[in-house]
């Protein structure tokens, strides 16, 4: 991707990727997978493809992206035709004209029925009323203005129900705002790491967030929260700017 393009250790990057399977595994989440497809190198961040979650009747479903980019676009049908033999229900943008990148951009906040939704680059705003109405959940909107940090995962990494991890300089001021009133303890991560460690991108597990190793600002602030680190090496992935969050979706 970009500069990146052709430096990827293929070597390197599966042991990498299978490392962060085991960090999952050892929490005692157990992992499936879908299998790879040529010519789709990005399917391996399989945070970007859907948005799946339960309904109030616990019904499962998958809410499927229309990826920004035309690369990634064929993607999603494989994830569809994977989610559907699994027995979710399958939901989608109906207007064409709208772009959303799955949990690439939409969180759901820890122990609440509530998702944060982010949009400015590779999400549009238009999107979340259906995926509010399809979810039966409300839906907190948060603008992103900062290039780097494309993706609301790459900036906002919620650790506990009270308190979330973001780097600031990512969103517009309402979005602070918003953030600061629902969020009894926000964090703020270091620019230095924010950039190259990418913390916001961890997966929290219970409490212990699995995360690129390195960033210790970071993990010294989520352990004063409660939280514990699990520390992997992602710097295969962060070429093309993911890390442990992006390599995964929830299932349930």
């Amino acid at each position: 991707m970009g500069e990146k393009k052709g430096t990827v250790d293929r070597v390197r990057a599966l042991a990498q990727w299978t490392s962060v399977k085991a960090a999952f595994e050892a929490l005692g989440r157990p992992v499936e997978t879908l299998e790879a497809v040529a010519g789709f190198e990005d399917m391996v961040f399989a945070a970007n493809q859907t948005l799946t979650g339960l309904t109030p009747r616990m019904e499962r479903v998958c809410f499927l992206s229309r990826m920004r980019h035309p690369s990634r676009q064929g993607e999603v049908p494989y994830f569809e035709s994977w989610f559907k033999n699994k027995g979710y229900r399958i939901a989608r943008v109906k207007d064409t004209a709208f772009s959303f990148e799955g949990m690439g951009d939409a969180a759901w906040h820890p122990g609440k029925r509530l998702l944060w939704g982010g949009h400015g680059f590779r999400t549009d705003p238009e999107v979340y009323e259906e995926i509010a109405k399809t979810f039966e959940i409300p839906v907190v909107m948060l603008k992103l203005v900062n290039e780097r940090f494309y993706h609301l995962d790459t900036c906002f990494c919620p650790l506990t129900p009270e308190a979330v991890l973001i780097y600031p300089p990512a969103f517009d001021p309402d979005s602070l705002e918003l953030i600061l009133r629902l969020f009894p303890i926000v964090l703020a991560a270091d620019e230095r790491e924010a950039s190259s460690k990418m913390p916001c991108n961890a997966t929290v597990i219970d409490s212990t967030a699995v995360m690129q190793k390195g960033a210790e600002t970071a993990i010294r602030h989520m352990k004063a929260m409660g939280v514990s680190a699990m520390e992997v090496e992602t710097d295969e992935f962060l070429k093309s700017g993911g890390s442990v969050f992006c390599l995964k979706m929830h299932l349930y």
